[in-house]
């Protein structure tokens, strides 16, 4: 199956958003079971302030479906959202 990149920038001032819906996003990532590979961006300061999610899903609509249901999206903490496809080369 092709490979997703969302590539997600948090809203200004949404760090406690996103820490008291993390453990939901964490679960949805768990059950779900199409994350490759995943992690925070960080800010300046070194906090959480967006995502990076590999996902490895039949189709780019599927993707998109994905990201539509996370919980840190429905929750509203994303400013912008970029889904594209990657190919892994190395690593």
């Amino acid at each position: 199956m092709p490979l997703y990149m969302l590539l997600c920038t948090d809203r200004p001032e949404a760090l406690e958003l996103r820490k008291s819906t993390r453990e939901a996003h964490l679960a949805y990532v768990a059950e779900t079971g199409c994350v490759v590979m995943a992690g925070p961006l960080l800010d300046k300061a070194g906090e959480m302030a967006g995502s990076l999610i590999v996902l490895d899903l039949p189709d780019i609509e599927s993707a998109t479906q994905w990201g539509a249901h996370d919980p840190y999206a429905l929750a509203g903490l994303f400013e912008s959202v970029r889904l594209q496809e990657w190919k892994k080369v190395i690593g």
